[in-house]
């Protein structure tokens, strides 16, 4: 096994994100258009959902919310809803500077639900300057499995970073690090060893190898004890992408236990 090979496995989903409303295509649309453009997820605009449609109660009240809705659909059953106007708070109006300067840290990351069921997708996606926004769905869910340790404050995360002198460099970073090293989690950074000094209680990881220069992943597996089906936000959870070009990412993100678990060993064995 690799990295290379879990996200080799992931299959294929019919998915597509539709935007309810009875107007053309706004700004905010082009926006989440423009995010997805060269994903497996098409997005559309000036969809209506018929009266009398059997929706799932949460789906169903986020649809009579004011605004618009974007509503993710799988095999064409819609399978989770979020307001546009949070799909623009959390990753349409922001630029990646909130989380690397510590301006959005740990405890304020709300991960929308549309965003949140795109698990298991297998995403390409840019950083900037090839794009001002893709590569924020990948910084969004890592600081959102960084938030899940922290809150949980106990269990194993661990967490790529290319080159170790990014824990250092980007304060945000380091603050999220600093509050995750004061909990009771078994954390693992790993990064070529590029002289930098990190001053955390984390366990650090070196290394030269193709994983260490081009991987990014954030693995977090909580305590036996902490994962229950009643509080979901203790469950595992893992985010593993490859950088196939220099600012091109390929991966995707997992809560599924045995997945999670088998990364989790494959990192622990090999790096």
């Amino acid at each position: 096994m690799t990295l290379r090979s879990f996200i080799d496995d992931v299959g294929s989903h019919d998915r597509r994100i539709a935007v309810v409303n009875d107007d053309t295509t706004g700004p905010l649309e082009q926006m989440l258009v423009d995010t997805f453009e060269n994903q497996p997820i098409d997005v559309e605009s000036g969809v209506t959902i018929p009266s009398g449609s059997d929706l799932d109660p949460e789906i169903d009240a986020a649809l009579e919310s004011e605004g618009d809705t974007a509503l993710l659909f799988e095999g064409g059953t819609p399978v989770a809803a979020s307001p546009m106007l949070e799909l623009y708070d959390s990753i349409l109006a922001i630029n990646s500077d909130l989380f690397v300067t510590g301006a959005r840290g740990v405890g304020e990351i709300e991960l929308p639900d549309v965003l949140a069921n795109l698990d298991e997708t297998r995403l390409q996606l840019c950083g900037y300057p090839l794009s001002d926004k893709e590569k924020l769905l990948l910084i969004l869910v890592s600081r959102y499995i960084e938030q899940r340790a922290w809150t949980a404050g106990s269990g194993t995360l661990r967490s790529a970073f290319q080159r170790l002198s990014r824990i250092g460099d980007e304060i945000g970073t380091r603050e999220v690090y600093a509050e995750i090293a004061e909990t009771d989690v078994d954390t693992h950074v790993y990064g070529i060893d590029d002289g930098t000094t990190v001053d955390l209680d984390v366990t650090i990881h070196t290394g030269t190898s193709e994983e260490y220069r081009d991987g990014w992943f954030v693995v977090y597996q909580p305590d036996d004890a902490a994962t229950s089906a009643e509080d979901p936000i203790s469950d595992p959870i893992a985010l593993v992408c490859l950088e196939t070009e220099p600012r091109i990412w390929d991966g995707f993100w997992t809560y599924d236990p045995d997945r999670v678990a088998a990364i989790g060993d494959y990192i622990d064995r090999e790096l």
